[in-house]
């Protein structure tokens, strides 16, 4: 979606629509096509900064701690993400390691990175060096963080191998869904409120 001070410009039909302001809850669509236009934010910038700095911290303990561990007749292995995407890259499907390490790992951390640079100097009143590289990044980074889709995957796996193993959800896999979580609530449409402090302060 392309903002500008006066009115907004659907990305799916390209159909122009003159801004107005919106009250906590509501949404913006576009008439032709039902597409979001605009959303009013959930959070002011200091609480987006805080569940960013959230997120970074179950993001690291989801890289730290096991995600799922495995007992049999005594014997018991326990697997990070990080493990995981090293497992695929031994077998046969090496492309598919890069393509997990990139979606569940580096995604995720690009996103949460970028967002913390550049809330961290909208707080502050400043406008975050890079600011329109990084806003374009996160916007072509979402549809690579696939968080959710490694969440089901994992939670299909523990269903589907309870039945022969002693199968136990880890540290790692709680916090892996509270940060999915996270992110789907401070990467979504309301982080185009940067852009309008960003165009507010270059008038």
């Amino acid at each position: 979606m392309i903002i500008a001070p006066d009115w907004i410009i659907c990305e799916h039909c390209d159909t122009r629509y003159r801004a107005a302001p919106l009250t906590r809850g509501q949404t913006a669509h576009c008439r032709r096509c039902g597409a979001v236009l605009w959303r009013a934010p959930r959070f002011n910038l200091q609480q987006q900064l805080a569940l960013t700095v959230t997120a970074a911290l179950l993001f690291l303990f989801a890289n730290i701690f096991p995600v799922i561990s495995i007992r049999m007749e005594g014997l018991g292995n326990a697997a990070t993400l990080a493990q995981s995407v090293q497992a695929l890259a031994r077998g046969e499907i090496t492309p598919m390691a890069a393509v997990t390490a990139l979606t569940i790992i580096l995604a995720p951390m690009l996103q949460i990175l970028l967002l913390g640079w550049l809330l961290c100097h909208a707080v502050a009143g400043r406008v975050a060096p890079g600011f329109r590289v990084c806003m374009r990044t996160l916007e072509h980074l979402r549809p690579w963080s696939m968080l959710e889709v490694c969440l089901l995957g994992i939670l299909v796996a523990i269903i589907k191998l309870g039945g022969m193993l002693d199968v136990h959800p880890g540290v790692g896999l709680w916090a892996l869904s509270m940060l999915t979580v996270l992110l789907i609530l401070i990467s979504g449409k309301g982080v185009q409120q940067l852009w309008r402090l960003y165009e507010a302060r270059h008038e």
